[in-house]
């Protein structure tokens, strides 16, 4: 399934987006009692997701997609977004290009780096990117898969790790270039308003047979940028879990940002930076396209 969070005439809820139909089937609308945002709905587990199925199937509280605008599957996650930096080797490379902001002598490394992004950065689908609030104008894209926890654990093995994904979704982690090198650090560049878009859906893991076989493609104003296989991830995800999970619980709801692959606007010379007027599309499938103007 696809879940979705929706707003239609100005109230928000939770839904099943129905792609072959161009249609979604609002939950709240099925006489379900289910719960009304989407970190409550993950954290009910398969309870939820079989009366999601049900609704799916009955064909009550069907809404044209036209008609609702699609929020962030999860507006405002619990806790701030995990991501990882340098996890995908052709992107390691394109740093170690003369002029580039970060750091000339970036080697693979040896383990994954995590660093965050605020929860007040997550914007929906087709919202605009206010690289505007970027006072050195240097935003740039970062297209990546996000993976979603359901059952959350601590000190979880790299054998048992797929069994906490929830399912996945697509992450833009917009950057300010000359903000994260200034800083020396990236929380500060990554964390503006509006600098993570997410979306459009959440695929649940059922959709995804083999995540390694999915590709993350980005377009600028229909210029392909970047497009690489999530096989070609450095640390993998049962990898990044079990790092994760070896100092922290994860919880129900988590956010997992995987990583970049090459193409970011970094890379060009000159830079190609996102200006007002540009838009962004990241595809993932069967997730669907991620497309955001930039303000």
């Amino acid at each position: 399934m696809h879940l979705v969070t929706f707003t239609e005439d100005g109230k928000t809820r939770l839904g099943v987006l129905d792609r072959a139909r161009g249609e979604v089937v609002d939950l709240s609308r099925a006489g379900l009692g289910l719960p009304t945002d989407m970190l409550a709905f993950i954290a009910r587990g398969e309870p939820a997701l079989a009366e999601a199925r049900a609704a799916l199937t009955s064909g009550a509280g069907r809404l044209p997609l036209a008609k609702v605008h699609l929020d962030a599957p999860i507006p405002r996650p619990g806790r701030n977004i995990f991501c990882v930096g340098k996890n995908y080797r052709d992107h390691v490379q394109e740093l170690q290009k003369p002029g580039s902001t970060i750091a000339a002598r970036d080697t693979i490394p040896e383990a994954p780096i995590f660093f965050t992004k605020a929860t007040s950065s997550v914007i929906g689908p087709n919202r605009p990117i206010p690289a505007g609030l970027d006072p050195t104008h240097s935003a740039d894209y970062e297209g990546e898969l996000g993976v979603v926890i359901g059952p959350g654990g601590r000190a979880i093995t790299r054998q048992d790790a797929m069994r906490h994904v929830y399912g996945y979704t697509i992450i833009n982690d917009v950057t300010s270039r000359v903000l994260q090198g200034r800083h020396q650090q990236w929380f500060l560049g990554k964390s503006l308003d509006g600098f993570c878009p997410m979306g459009p859906a959440i695929a649940t893991v059922d959709e995804v047979p083999d995540v390694g076989e999915l590709r993350v493609q980005t377009r600028v104003n229909g210029e392909p940028r970047q497009d690489a296989p999530v096989s070609s991830l450095i640390f993998d995800i049962p990898t990044l879990i079990e790092t994760l999970s070896r100092t922290l619980t994860l919880e129900p709801g988590d956010i997992i940002a995987t990583g970049t692959p090459a193409g970011v606007g970094m890379g060009f010379q000159p830079p190609k930076y996102l200006k007002q007027g540009d838009l962004v599309a990241i595809t993932i499938e069967p997730i669907g396209t991620l497309e955001n103007p930039v303000d």
